[in-house]
């Protein structure tokens, strides 16, 4: 199908519904108003009760009082999630949902105003972005039914980070600088003008710092340009136009056994690795409220981003726990050694586009007031990847590699996908029944034209995956008692199959490597995922979320050291809570005390059948699937505009593989992951009628040791973290 004609069916779309919708009388249809003109690109709608499925909204408010210092620390207070301290900014960001390998955040759909945020989607669904805390309005998670209007991910759960929005009485802004320790600086200035007509809105960042390693110092730099012109009550363009860059020594591999042992935060080769990452992008979005019952938006997003990073060791621990150098055969990774040797840079080029209509409208097409969502979206991907291999030192330049190296490895990949929605709400009395279907329908090619430095002509060095599949789901919600929604839901989840971060390269029995590469590819991950829940504010001063739930897959993927694999049936269940009480309201003074907590067990994370190919035992737990998540609050809001709190985030032992090893190998790959608990703490001081705020947060507090992932190795967490600001509004 061509791009004219999705297109044209999506205008038929819009053109053709709210023409039925519009011939009813307003007597035959009195019900749910719809959200007004959507200016702020939230995907939850303003009224939650109808939602059948586990939400969690963290709100301006929440942020200014936890003052995180990235994503990762804003998102522990969200039941379910699993997020790793692999590095200090989160600048190669690990979230995991409900037991599912937070690597990458592969498994999580990541979306910003609703645009997807990975390198690729569907190609290569790994998250080196997120959007920066000092941008966000709010942060929207979904892990229930709710997915079937979103994708490609839809096994775990959806982030979106909603941008503030462009300014409506004037000329408003902010100013803030924070300083802290381990090297860390930040400015961010935000200043834009707006009015009946619209507005206009710049957004510019600077942070830099050490990572947790030593010598894994960054700096990432932003510029967000974002508009908004109203062109009468009924038609409203948005825009925004991005441009971020990375530039970081950061060791993707970790460190071996006795290496860590002897000193868990030394990076040997950190002062030559480097993590280069630019990216660009270019939303639009057209919203045309047609009328009181019906609202079509058409969103447009175009992502250009180059990442190029350059490693000394591949496989740590090689030397009796201690890492070689990659390129320097026998040679020790130490400080002084990866001076004189070179290395490889791994290039990769990613550019994707696509256009999403979705039409929103209330009906009684039925003979029941009724809530609808159709839509679909195309979506476009081209992959570059790229690699370069030199034991000299001047192959530390990028520049000097491609020229002189040896070209490893060229694979190009394009994706074409087409999406197709549609969800309808039907409400009976004080309940509301939510059918829904998803389809995907894809084709991924894959060609690898140079593998082991020679060129590839063999046809298993190409590849053709064609994928579709329909994706239901079902959600009923109840409203009988006053502030209150107890819920249900089911949907069929999915994720793309992905390739291996590295190519399969056998001997061939003798013969060269000119026709030995084999595309490596998953099959595409299917699972059933089941909800119960009930969420409430009936008590003044007390909110709070029980969720119990269930993931089956058909056949999950298991990543082992960077290689992707199929493993098969496994089951994850559990139960999560969450609540707030404020004591506040409850006493009715000014003065607040409040606790905050959140709870996950994941008492079921486990592998279903056999697979002696893999290693794999039915009744294995899962890796990266800790049991016992759990964070907890204690604060204080004082009227003059002063508040404090301290927290504990809990995270119980992990296996790191499929195998279950609980005995440490060398490399450090292969082990338990100890339980750790850190404690935090902030404080926000904002007088009465100024204009001017001052914060301090703490990370870490005790400075503990503790051990975050084997995934290449042996990573250890974030030091002790604190840092202090001050920002201006006006």
């Amino acid at each position: 199908m061509s791009r004219l004609t999705l297109l044209a069916a999506a205008l038929a779309a819009g053109s053709v519904l709210p023409s039925a919708v519009r011939a009813q009388t307003p007597e035959t249809s009195p019900r749910v108003v719809l959200d007004a003109v959507d200016i702020t690109s939230s995907i939850l709608p303003s009224r939650m009760e109808h939602v059948p499925g586990s939400t969690a909204v963290i709100d301006e408010k929440a942020l200014e009082a936890q003052r995180p210092f990235t994503v990762k620390e804003a998102l522990r207070s969200v039941p379910g999630v699993h997020t790793v301290d692999e590095d200090t900014f989160g600048l190669g960001l690990n979230i995991g949902i409900r037991g599912l390998d937070p690597r990458r955040t592969s498994r999580t759909l990541l979306l910003e105003d609703g645009m997807p945020l990975f390198l690729a989607p569907y190609g290569d669904p790994s998250a080196h972005y997120s959007t920066p805390l000092d941008r966000v309005q709010r942060i929207e998670v979904v892990k229930g039914s709710g997915q079937v209007l979103y994708g490609p991910q839809t096994v775990g759960g959806m982030i979106n980070f909603v941008t503030r929005p462009v300014p409506k009485n004037g000329v408003e802004g902010s100013v803030s600088a924070t300083v802290g320790n381990n090297d860390f600086r930040g400015w961010h200035a935000n200043v834009g003008a707006g009015g009946e007509r619209g507005g206009v809105m710049l957004d510019l960042l600077q942070k830099s710092g050490d990572g947790v390693r030593r010598g894994h110092d960054f700096d990432v730099r932003e510029a967000t340009l974002k508009g908004q012109l109203n062109i009468n009550p009924q038609h409203t363009l948005l825009g925004k136009v991005g441009y971020y860059e990375e530039d970081s020594h950061i060791t993707e591999t970790g460190l071996g056994a006795v290496e860590y042992a002897e000193d868990p935060l030394q990076a040997p080769t950190a002062r030559q690795d480097r993590f280069e990452h630019e990216r660009k992008s270019v939303q639009l979005q057209h919203i045309f409220q047609i009328n009181d019952d019906v609202k079509l938006a058409t969103q447009a997003y175009y992502v250009d981003a180059q990442r190029a990073s350059f490693r000394q060791i591949n496989e740590p621990g090689s030397l009796g726990g201690r890492s070689e150098m990659d390129r320097c055969s026998g040679v020790v990774a130490t400080e002084a050694n990866s001076r004189t040797c070179g290395g490889r840079w791994r290039p990769r080029d990613y550019t994707y586009w696509g256009i999403e209509p979705r039409l929103d409208f209330r009906h009684d097409l039925f003979g029941v007031p009724s809530d609808a969502v159709v839509g679909f979206r195309y979506h476009e991907e081209d992959i570059e990847r790229r690699q370069y291999r030199d034991g000299d030192p001047r192959a530390q330049s990028l520049g000097w590699a491609r020229q002189f190296g040896s070209f490893r490895e060229h694979i190009d990949i394009q994706v074409e996908a087409k999406s197709y929605y549609a969800q309808n709400t039907f409400h009976i009395g004080d309940w509301s029944f939510t059918p829904g279907l998803r389809y995907e329908d894809m084709r991924i090619r894959t060609h690898v034209l140079q593998a082991e430095g020679e060129s590839q002509n063999n046809p298993e060095a190409r590849l053709t995956n064609n994928t579709s599949k329909l994706l239901p789901g079902f959600g009923a919600a109840w409203n009988g008692i006053a502030n209150t929604t107890v819920f249900a839901g089911v949907h069929k989840g999915f994720a793309p199959p992905r390739p291996d971060r590295d190519l399969n390269v056998p001997n061939c029995n003798g013969g060269s490597a000119q026709d030995c590469a084999i595309v490596n590819r998953t099959r595409p991950e299917e699972s059933t995922n089941w909800e119960l829940g009930v969420r409430s504010r009936y008590f003044t001063g007390v909110g709070f979320e029980a969720t119990l739930f269930q993931t089956d897959f058909d056949d999950i993927v298991i990543q082992d050291n960077g290689r992707f694999f199929n493993g098969g049936e496994s089951k994850q269940a559990g139960v999560e809570l969450a609540g707030r009480v404020d004591f506040g309201p409850i006493l009715k003074t000014a003065h607040n005390v409040y606790v905050t907590a959140s709870y996950t067990n994941l008492f079921t994370a486990k592998f279903k059948k056999d697979d002696p190919a893999e290693n794999i035992v039915a009744g294995n737990r899962l890796p990266y699937a800790p049991k016992h998540l759990l964070s907890v609050a204690l604060g204080y809001q004082h009227p003059v505009g002063f508040d404090a709190r301290i927290g504990a985030d809990h995270v119980s032992s992990q296996f790191s593989d499929g195998e279950n090893t609980r005995v440490e190998n060398l490399s450090g790959e292969e082990g338990t992951i100890p339980s750790y608990t850190l404690f935090n703490a902030s404080m926000n001081f904002r007088p009465a009628g100024s204009k001017t705020s001052y914060f301090l947060s703490a990370y870490n507090l005790t400075d503990r040791e503790y051990l975050v992932s084997r995934v290449d190795g042996k990573f250890a967490g974030r030091e002790r973290q604190v840092f202090a600001g001050i920002r201006y509004s006006f």
